[in-house]
C-alpha cells in the first residue's frame, strides 16, 4: 500500500469517526426530548394535587407541549439554514433545559402550561436540525450506524420512560422528572460545543411566511385532531371539525409549496420513491403500527392482565431489551439482504409479533411472553432505523432541510395516528359490551387491527426495485462480490 493510500485510509477513518461521534452527541439531546414525553405522563396525580387542580386537568400540560412542537416544527429547516444547523440544535437544546427547569419549579397550572409550551418550541426544532447535522457529516455509507445511533432514543425512551417516571414519582418528587433534564442538556451543550462542526447553507433565501403558518396551522389542527381522538371526549363533531380543518390547511400549503419559487419545504423528495415511501405511504403505516405497541402494552399487562405498574415494566423492560439488542447486527443485515427485504421480511414479523400480544393472557407462560416481547423489541428496532437510513439514502444536499423536516412531521402524525387508531379500537370494542374500561378481549382486536395495518405496509415494501439504497446499505457491492 503506497504512502497517499495509508494516508486516504487514514482520512476516512477519521471522517467515519467524526460522523459517529456527532451521531452520538445529536443522540444524547434525542435522549433527553423523547425521554421528558414519555416520563411526564406517571406523575400527573401528583402534579394535579400540588396545583390543587383534578387530575384530567393536568392533560393541558401534555397537549400545549405537543401542539406548540407542531407550529414550530416547519420552520426547523429554513432556521437551521439561515443560521447555521450548529448554532439552531444548540438554541433548541437551550431553550428546552431551561424550559424544564421552571416546569420543575412550577407553583400552577398556568405557570406549568408556560413552560411547557416553550419546552415544544425548543423540541420542534432539536429533531429535524439534529438530523440535518447528523446527514451533512456522514458520508452514504457511514450513514446506516449514523442513523441506528440517533434513532435508539427514539426506541428505547417510550419503554424506560415511565417505568424511570414512577421511580422518581415515587421515591422523590414530580419535579425531578424535570429536573433530569438539566445535567442531560448541559452535556447535550457541552458536547455539541465540542464535537459539532459549523455548517450554513450559501443562500438559504428569505422567509416563506404564508408556507410557514399554512402548514403550521395545519399540522397543528391534525395532530389536535388526533390526540382528542385518543382521549375521546366532546363527541364526533370537534374531531372531524378539527381534522377537517388540518386537511384543509395542508392541502393549501402543499399548493402553495408547488407554486411559488422559493417555498419554505422543498416536496420534490417525495418524487424520490425511496423517500416517499419510508416516509409518506408504506412508512407512515408502518410506523404507524409499531407506534401503537408502547401504548397498548401497558394498558394490556396492567388492564388485561391485572398487574401492578412495577410487574408491567419489567414486561416492558424485555421489550426494550429487545430494541437495544438489534444495533449490533442492523448494519451486516442490511448488507446482506437489503433494504427492501429487511423492511419487507422484518416488517412482516414486526406486524406478526405485535398481532401475537393480542392473545397473551395471564395463563400464558411467562417466557413465552418475554420471548414474544424481545422478538417485538427486536423486529422494531430493525424497521425504524432501515425506515429512518431509507429515507435519506438518495436525498441530495439540497434536499437534506426540507426531508429531515418533512420526515419529522410525518413521524408525529404517524405516532399519533397510531395511539389514535389502537384507542378508538378499544373503546369501539368496549362500548359493544356496553363498558367503560376495556378488557382483555378489546385489547385482542386492538393488537389484531394494528398489526394487520403492519402486515399491508409490510408488503408494500417489496414494491422496492432490489437496489434500492444499496449505495448506503452496501447490499450491490456485496452481491457483485
Amino acid at each position: 500500500m503506497t504512502t497517499a493510500e495509508t494516508s486516504e485510509n487514514g482520512q476516512e477513518a477519521a471522517t467515519g469517526r467524526q460522523a459517529k461521534i456527532v451521531a452520538l452527541v445529536v443522540a444524547v439531546s434525542f435522549f433527553m426530548q423523547i425521554l421528558d414525553g414519555t416520563i411526564v405522563t406517571t406523575s400527573l396525580p401528583q402534579m394535579a394535587a400540588s396545583f390543587g387542580v383534578q387530575p384530567v386537568s393536568m392533560s393541558i400540560g401534555i397537549t400545549v407541549y405537543m401542539l406548540t412542537m407542531a407550529a414550530f416544527i416547519p420552520l426547523s429547516g429554513w432556521l437551521g439554514d439561515r443560521f447555521g444547523a450548529r448554532r439552531i440544535f444548540l438554541m433548541s437544546i437551550a431553550v428546552f433545559t431551561g424550559a424544564s427547569l421552571f416546569c420543575g419549579l412550577s407553583g400552577s397550572l398556568a405557570e406549568f402550561v408556560l413552560w411547557r409550551a416553550v419546552q415544544g418550541a425548543g423540541s420542534a426544532l432539536m429533531t429535524p436540525v439534529g438530523r440535518i447535522i447528523v446527514l451533512k457529516n456522514a458520508r452514504k455509507s457511514e450513514l446506516v450506524q449514523a442513523i441506528a445511533l440517533i434513532t435508539w432514543p427514539a426506541l428505547t425512551a417510550p419503554v424506560i420512560g415511565p417505568v424511570l417516571g414512577g421511580f422518581i414519582t415515587t421515591y422523590a418528587s414530580w419535579h425531578w422528572n424535570f429536573l433530569i433534564n438539566i445535567p442531560i442538556g448541559i452535556l447535550g451543550i457541552a458536547l455539541v460545543l465540542r464535537f459539532v462542526p459549523e455548517q450554513r447553507e450559501t443562500s438559504p433565501g428569505r422567509l416563506d411566511l404564508v408556507g410557514f403558518l399554512l402548514s403550521a396551522a395545519g399540522l397543528t389542527f391534525l395532530l389536535a385532531a388526533l390526540e382528542l381522538s385518543v382521549k375521546w371526549h366532546g363527541g364526533l363533531l370537534p374531531i372531524i371539525s378539527l381534522l377537517a380543518a388540518g386537511i384543509v390547511l395542508s392541502v393549501m400549503a402543499t399548493r402553495h409549496f408547488l407554486a411559488v419559487d422559493n417555498p419554505l419545504l422543498d416536496l420534490s423528495a417525495f418524487r424520490i420513491q425511496t423517500f416517499s415511501m419510508s416516509t409518506l405511504s408504506a412508512g407512515t403505516a408502518c410506523r404507524m403500527a409499531i407506534n401503537a405497541t408502547p401504548f397498548l402494552l401497558p394498558l394490556l399487562f396492567q388492564l388485561g392482565f391485572g398487574l401492578s405498574s412495577i410487574a408491567a415494566g419489567a414486561y416492558l423492560l424485555v421489550y426494550f431489551l429487545g430494541n437495544f439488542s438489534m444495533k449490533a447486527v442492523t448494519t451486516p443485515l442490511l448488507r446482506f439482504f437489503g433494504f427492501r427485504t429487511v423492511l419487507g421480511v422484518n416488517g412482516l414479523i414486526a406486524a406478526l409479533s405485535i398481532v401475537g400480544c393480542g392473545f397473551l393472557s395471564p395463563e400464558t407462560p411467562p417466557f413465552f411472553i418475554h420471548a414474544l416481547l424481545f422478538l417485538a423489541g427486536l423486529s422494531r428496532s430493525m424497521e425504524f432505523t432501515a425506515l429512518n437510513t431509507l429515507a435519506f439514502a438518495d436525498i441530495g444536499p439540497a434536499q437534506r432541510s426540507s426531508a429531515s423536516t418533512l420526515s419529522s412531521m410525518l413521524q408525529q402524525v404517524s405516532m399519533l395516528l397510531g395511539v389514535a387508531v389502537a384507542a378508538a379500537v378499544l373503546n369501539i370494542a368496549s362500548a359493544f359490551r356496553g363498558a367503560d374500561n376495556p378488557v382483555l378481549a378489546d385489547f385482542r382486536w386492538a393488537f389484531v387491527v394494528v398489526g394487520a395495518i403492519g402486515i399491508v405496509s409490510s408488503l408494500r415494501f417489496l414494491q422496492l426495485p432490489a437496489e434500492a439504497g444499496a449505495e448506503v446499505s452496501g447490499h450491490r457491492k456485496f452481491r457483485k462480490n
